[in-house]
């Protein structure tokens, strides 16, 4: 069969590698793909919100499934054109898609059907959130209601910082358009877990936990980003942990959006924060995380492409999904000065040093051949990734690896996967 991507990221790597493994698959496609993806599909230069133009071409080249990787496209609806043209796809429809789209509706759907999430206030106007903060027990952290890259979520821990963080999201526009809305949530502590799971609208079966690093500086400090890195499972989401979520967030989660009208088919991201009252939906996502799908792919045993087909035929519980018992690590290796400002365009070198080498994984998220050879051409450049037979093992291959690759501006966290050491 013929399959499509649709991206340009880690993510999107990371899903062509296991669709690459899959004997179902004869032709890859990715749109628009990068440097390292060109490895197992053939990119091409359309771009993930040119829709009209992904229809045309899937049509063109008879593509028999096409995965959506990217969030944009999903929000923007690219799942509702396919279907419309007939085409077979992977992902939730725009109006399923909301769930991360929209952040205040997927805390009104929490709160509506009794999900566990942290207490929260919506508010369009920037005066109507700064006469709530006036009263509001700091630390808070406040919301842009839409997409923003991961990047939408600031953490005020005075009144001072959080009116700023009002100015900023809704007058500043800082977040674009995605901060018309913005949520004002209680600020909760304890361990986050992602969870990442295959749905068909019906049925829930979650991969292996995940815990992202957000923070651009080591200890968890500096701006938030798209991910710096990430490591799976997670010690700290114990059977314990996962039977609370399957009873009370999951399945509850599939169940509200049908009742809703909003059948949810594709992958949907759970963040959540493992307080002392117990587990709490921090956020929802619409598709794979990134980095997390960096972590979880690699050791999933599943044939991708047959679990994908599942979930859009409505048989996602015949499928006993899988997973090594081992552990995995990705460290992001970064432009120096991202999420704020950086340069690009510098050669990478070193790449060749993961080929036929079992267990480790370069994932590219921001680069691009040109006539030098592949060089820099995002915020987060790579995704180094190792496998281990724990996460201590996996932590010391993957950093081990981040030395193998060479470029000018090169930054990396030196911490990701060390609460592994505390567990």
């Amino acid at each position: 069969m013929k399959v499509l991507i649709v991206g340009s990221g880690g993510r999107e790597h990371a899903i062509a590698w296991s669709v690459a493994k899959s004997d179902k698959v004869d032709k890859i496609y990715c749109a628009p793909g990068n440097a390292g993806i060109e490895e197992y599909a053939e990119c091409v230069g359309i771009g993930a919100m040119e829709f009209e133009k992904l229809v045309a071409f899937a049509k063109e080249k008879e593509i028999d499934l096409t995965i959506i990787g990217m969030d944009d496209p999903l929000v923007g609806g690219v799942v509702d054109a396919f279907e419309a043209a007939g085409l077979r796809v992977f992902g939730p429809r725009k109006n399923a898609a909301i769930i991360e789209g929209s952040k205040a509706f997927s805390k009104d759907l929490m709160k509506q059907y009794h999900i566990p999430t942290a207490a929260y206030e919506n508010f369009t106007s920037p005066e109507a959130a700064l006469k709530y903060l006036e009263t509001a027990k700091m630390p808070i952290v406040l919301k842009a209601d839409g997409l923003a890259l991961g990047k939408g979520v600031l953490i005020c821990n005075t009144l001072e910082e959080a009116k700023t963080g009002v100015k900023t999201i809704m007058e500043d526009k800082k977040f674009g358009d995605a901060g018309n809305t913005m949520v004002i949530e209680e600020f909760v502590t304890g361990r986050e877990v992602s969870v990442l799971a295959f749905c068909d609208g019906k049925t829930i079966k979650c991969m292996t936990s995940a815990q992202d690093h957000k923070r651009a500086g080591d200890g968890d400090t500096g701006l938030n980003t798209g991910g710096m890195g990430t490591f799976s499972p997670s010690p700290f989401y114990t059977k314990e942990v996962e039977d609370f979520c399957e009873k009370y967030i999951y399945q509850p989660t599939m169940d509200a959006m049908a009742a809703e009208g909003r059948p949810f088919v594709g992958i949907l991201f759970t963040g959540l924060m493992l307080t002392e009252e117990g587990p709490k939906v921090l956020e929802y996502n619409a598709r794979f995380g990134d980095p997390e799908a960096q972590v979880v792919l690699p050791r999933m045993k599943n044939d991708i492409i047959e679990v994908i087909e599942a979930c859009i035929d409505g048989h996602l519980d015949e499928i006993d999904l899988q997973f090594e018992d081992n552990a995995a690590v990705c460290v992001v290796l970064a432009s120096d000065g991202y999420p704020v400002s950086y340069e690009k365009g510098y050669v990478i070198d070193g790449l060749e040093n993961f080929k036929d080498r079992d267990g480790y994984y370069c994932f590219h998220a921001g680069t691009k051949r040109t006539e030098k050879g592949i060089v820099t051409n995002g915020g987060r450049v790579l995704g180094v990734t190792a496998t281990g037979t724990d996460l201590k093992d996996a932590r010391k291959n993957a950093y081990a690896a981040t030395e193998w690759v060479k470029f000018d501006n090169k930054y990396m966290r030196h911490d990701i996967g060390k609460a592994i050491d505390e567990a």
